[in-house]
């Protein structure tokens, strides 16, 4: 691939949420880990959702490392804030009650490398695109969009 060629795809790379694959959404986040989880819990208690569930993730990748047998540092902290929504889940299941198998939905936010960010899955065309535009919004409050 040519330089130029590079060098527009990486500035219109920069202009859009970074995405980690073509399976989920990530943001930048500007500020600590700590600050980044009490904005994304403050954005989705602000939407009226009750959080089900932390998953400390980093702490379990870290702690169990060595027992799989790797000493590969994926992330400084790692947490999913795991909750739903019954306004939005019982209309994506309404469309099509196999939409169960998307529920619950989760964010993240994650410190790599000295990076902090923010995203969540993406989900299917069709009824779960109502579950995504969610989640996107509760992350663009989170990080200050």
């Amino acid at each position: 691939m040519n330089t130029i060629l590079k060098a527009g795809l990486l500035a219109v790379f920069a202009a859009t949420p970074a995405l980690a694959d073509e399976g989920s959404t990530v943001y930048d986040y500007d500020g600590t880990f700590d600050d980044a989880k009490f904005s994304v819990e403050s954005a989705i208690v602000g939407e009226g959702l009750v959080i089900d569930y932390v998953s400390h993730v980093g702490e379990m990748l870290n702690r169990t490392g060595a027992d799989v047998g790797s000493d590969m540092k994926l992330f400084e902290e790692a947490d999913i804030f795991v909750f739903c929504s019954a306004v939005v889940s019982r209309k994506a299941m309404e469309a099509d009650p196999m939409n169960i198998a998307h529920c619950p939905y989760g964010i993240f936010v994650a410190e790599r490398e000295g990076k902090v960010m923010v995203g969540y899955r993406n989900y299917p065309e069709g009824p779960m695109q109502e579950v995504q535009a969610l989640l996107d919004g509760i992350v663009k409050e989170a990080i200050g969009e």
